[in-house]
């Protein structure tokens, strides 16, 4: 009965996974996959028991999750800048040009 629950637990997390909007979310979810995957074998191996490969299998998804998320290039017109209207008010906008060509 506990290999039908990881399997649905595995279904279940790729399914959330599809469902990101930004590049970096989608590569946050999958490099969790594949790191808590890793990270359950991994603690298999090495304790040879269930706690230990839960532990390996967190661990390696939240490496995995973070390590995903920051190697996600960064696209033009992501970055938000901080601008000053005429009359004193800060608001945040997507970047112009000028970021981009470092005339700021």
């Amino acid at each position: 009965m506990t290999f039908n629950k990881a399997i649905a637990a595995v279904l279940m997390t790729s399914a959330l996974a599809g469902c990101a909007q930004t590049e970096s979310q989608q590569r946050a979810g999958t490099g969790a996959l594949i790191g808590g995957a890793g990270g359950a074998l991994v603690g298999q191996a090495v304790g040879g028991n269930t706690e230990s490969t839960l532990i390996g299998a967190g661990a390696g998804a939240l490496l995995g999750a973070v390590v995903g998320s920051s190697t996600a290039p960064k696209r033009r017109g992501e970055e938000m800048c901080r601008y000053q209207d005429r009359h004193g008010r800060i608001y945040t906008a997507p970047c112009d040009d000028r970021y981009y060509n470092g005339n700021y």
